[in-house]
């Protein structure tokens, strides 16, 4: 009898109590006093939910780990009512009811997608890009997932490198607001049940993979690493990110996920991190082909050492690291460091008090994809769209005549999205054809020719799984059907470039240019004497020198999610201004990648803009150094002017600030948004220093023949940089104060700091 008693008191106690009003700490003390080390190892192990149905639940592989107390969290399954069915397996029958993290890969909306990352980067809007993110979580939160694998927040200069897409672009200061603004979107304060828990990534320097291939090498100085790439990480751990998940590949030689002056050094012990890492998708087994370890228990007991908390689907921990604990190769305190940072995660998002916080079924119908959701996305779009070139004010277009749409784009529903959309549904999005079909209702005519395939390599097409559900047919009939369909045509629009999955992970490209096919059409197009507008969807950077040299009118319109249809319809027809500003350099020739405006300066430059070519001086053969279209740069439907730029003081302390002032006048005839843009060059340091680097911005609304007065305030933190000794200082001397509607157009003050 004594025996049964003590069974059931031992039960009793194994039971969390959820609800409680416990601070964090003492309630993680209390549960991991419970814990067998085979459960604590269980917490650090993520893996894939897989073909979940409510009825099933109980008898699935992945519900027998979860019950054994074998898995801390899974990611990637869709829906409420299935992730319930998981969570009352972790909550009622694993023997302590650990409840679990769901993931999802939720990048660019749920099932509102909002613009690729690398376009809405392009919006320059803070508050716009926070409320991207809050939508996404609301609409994640109301089918069950509480934790997303978001922000990208990765500095990428090489446009053949696929995850341009997924990120900001290339620059660090503009990359850390939008890191912050993900942040914030995504969490809030953990406290409503639409905030979840954001996973930075790629920790770190991912986006400089060598040649732009996915999943390649990288090696650089930790000078440029300090001054040039981390500042994005450091941002959103600034900003309270609650989980960090690491990169696929080396940093000084180590793999990321091992690396303990990575994951613990600067992470931890200099940035303060207090939240969890996580790998990338199977990335501890990967350790072996980098060739730093030999055995999958070798480099599980490296990845936990050096930092990594939480083992996406290699099985590694789950697999070896009770054993190495036996043979002393892994300490139980490193195990319990881990465990207990996954479950405050955890506490943090109200799971213990409620592990079916993010399970109400009921918040399906009135959460996502709503009106009011997509009315936002609308409006976020049509920002991201950059204006390239509009000569004789082509753009906007008359709603009357014949309008032309031709182009493998065209009539496309899976791809205007984009990559990453991993719970969409594309079913409900419309195609451009449709979105220009309402917007034209009634007031002009809308003829359609798909005109070509996506490029002229059946094989190409079906290896490369791009484009995949635009139907492949004989391109010289396809051709014939839209030169028909032109000559009848006041004006063309080509939707062409890039489809969704040509760009993105494992999407990388050494051809920058508009694939052969469309650009034979599109040659053709031209020579009809017809006026032309290209609309040119990609998610990266593309080559358009020949495009700028021919065609009439150009707007990259990246990829710009669910809403895409309509919101390049308000563009094109001019019932909204194009205001996108390039946050990446967009190459003359795949040749001068990684291009990047912020780049030092050699012993021998050439004047900027040569138009010929210098002898033993650092330029090319063939092309100009610069830009086709410079970091900044982009266009509107009115004209805007802008004043010199003046100081409130030539001079500043090390400590003190000063007021830089810029006049900018709307010279148009349409009232429209501007971003002003502040830059600054440190003329003369102790270790060279930028031709110039983005330090300030405001997105900002003129009335038609309005003029504003623009104040930054330039202090001590816009002039520091990492020095030789990765100390960071502001030095004394003289910096040039550079302010312009891009990179490259800007009027310059000299500033002397003492």
């Amino acid at each position: 009898m004594k025996k049964t008693i003590l069974s059931l008191a031992t039960l009793l106690l194994a039971v969390p109590t959820f609800g409680q009003k416990k601070p964090m700490k003492e309630y993680v003390d209390d549960l991991m006093q419970r814990m067998t080390l085979q459960e604590k190892i269980g917490q650090l192990n993520l893996m894939v939910a897989g073909n979940i149905t409510t009825g099933s639940a109980m008898d699935t592989k992945v519900s027998g780990a979860i019950a054994a107390g074998q898995m801390g969290g899974v990611f990637n399954i869709k829906g409420a009512d299935k992730i319930k069915a998981l969570q009352e397996v972790a909550v009622k029958k694993s023997r302590l009811g650990i409840p679990l993290l769901v993931g999802m890969d939720v990048i660019h909306g749920y099932e509102t997608i909002f613009p690729i990352p690398l376009a809405l980067s392009c919006s320059w809007d803070l508050k716009a890009i926070e409320r991207s993110a809050q939508i996404a979580a609301k609409e994640a939160s109301a089918d069950g997932i509480n934790w997303t694998f978001s922000p990208m927040v990765d500095i990428a200069l090489d446009a053949r490198w696929g995850r341009v897409s997924e990120g900001n672009g290339e620059d660090p200061y503009l990359g850390s607001r939008i890191a912050e603004a993900m942040v914030r979107g995504y969490q809030g304060d953990y406290t409503r049940k639409d905030n979840i828990m954001a996973c930075l990534k790629h920790y770190a320097l991912y986006g400089a993979v060598e040649s732009g291939r996915e999943y390649n090498t990288v090696d650089m100085s930790r000078l440029r690493m300090f001054n040039q790439y981390l500042a994005p990480y450091k941002a959103a751990i600034d900003a309270g990110v609650g989980s960090v998940m690491s990169s696929f590949n080396l940093v000084d030689g180590v793999p990321a996920t091992a690396n303990h002056w990575l994951m613990t050094e600067l992470l931890r012990n200099q940035w303060k991190f207090d939240g969890f890492t996580v790998t990338d998708y199977g990335s501890i087994g990967e350790i072996l082909r980098h060739g730093t370890a030999a055995t999958l228990k070798e480099a599980s007991a490296q990845a936990l050492t050096a930092g990594t908390d939480m083992d996406m689907c290699s099985m590694g921990f789950i697999g070896t690291l009770e054993q190495s604990v036996k043979d002393g190769t892994v300490s139980q305190k490193t195990i319990d460091k881990a465990c207990r940072r996954i479950l405050e995660a955890k506490y943090k998002l109200g799971l213990f008090a409620n592990p079916y916080k993010y399970c109400d079924t009921k918040r399906r119908a009135k959460d996502i994809y709503t009106a009011d959701n997509r009315a936002e996305a609308r409006q976020i779009a049509a920002e991201t769209f950059v204006l390239l070139k509009n000569d004789n004010q082509l753009l906007p277009l008359q709603k009357q005549g014949k309008i032309a749409l031709i182009g493998p784009l065209a009539n496309t529903r899976a791809n205007m999205a984009g990559t990453w959309c991993v719970a969409y549904t594309p079913d409900k999005y419309a195609t451009l054809k449709e979105g220009m079909e309402r917007a034209l209702q009634g007031k002009a005519q809308l003829l359609y020719a798909q005109g070509c395939n996506v490029t002229r390599s059946e094989q190409l097409q079906r290896d490369g799984e791009f484009g995949k559900t635009i139907e492949r047919g004989d391109d010289r009939q396809l051709k014939a059907e839209a030169l028909a369909v032109a000559r009848q045509a006041d004006v063309i629009v080509c939707a062409m470039g890039e489809t969704a999955d040509m760009s993105g992970e494992c999407a990388s490209r050494t051809d920058l240019t508009l694939p052969d096919v469309q650009h034979e059409l599109l040659a053709e197009l031209v020579k009809s004497g017809k006026p032309v507008v290209l609309l040119n969807f990609s998610g990266r950077p593309t080559v358009l020198t020949w495009e700028q040299q021919h065609v009439p009118a150009i707007m990259n319109v990246w990829f710009g999610g669910s809403e895409t249809a309509d919101a390049i319809s308000d563009v094109l027809f001019g019932d909204k201004v194009p205001s996108g500003k390039l946050t990446v350099s967009m190459p003359q020739a795949t040749g001068q990648v990684p291009l990047y405006y912020n780049h030092l300066s050699t012993g021998r430059p050439v004047p900027d803009h040569a138009d010929r070519f210098w002898k033993y001086q650092s330029n090319y053969l063939d092309v100009r150094n610069d830009a086709l279209y410079p970091f900044g740069y982009g266009l509107s439907y009115t004209t805007f002017s802008y004043g010199k730029v003046s100081l409130s003081a030539p001079t500043m302390s090390r400590n003190g600030s000063v007021e830089a002032k810029v006049t900018v006048a709307n010279t148009g005839q349409r009232d429209a948004d501007e971003v002003v843009q502040l830059y600054i060059r440190d003329v003369v340091a102790s270790v060279a220093r930028p031709v110039k680097e983005l330090k300030g911005f405001q997105r900002i609304h003129l009335k038609a023949g309005e003029s504003r007065e623009i104040r930054f305030t330039i202090n001590a933190d816009m002039l520091k940089f990492y020095n030789a000794q990765l100390q960071q200082v502001v030095e004394p001397g003289e910096f040039q104060i550079m302010t312009g509607p891009n990179s490259d157009q800007v009027s310059t003050a000299t500033l002397t700091v003492q």
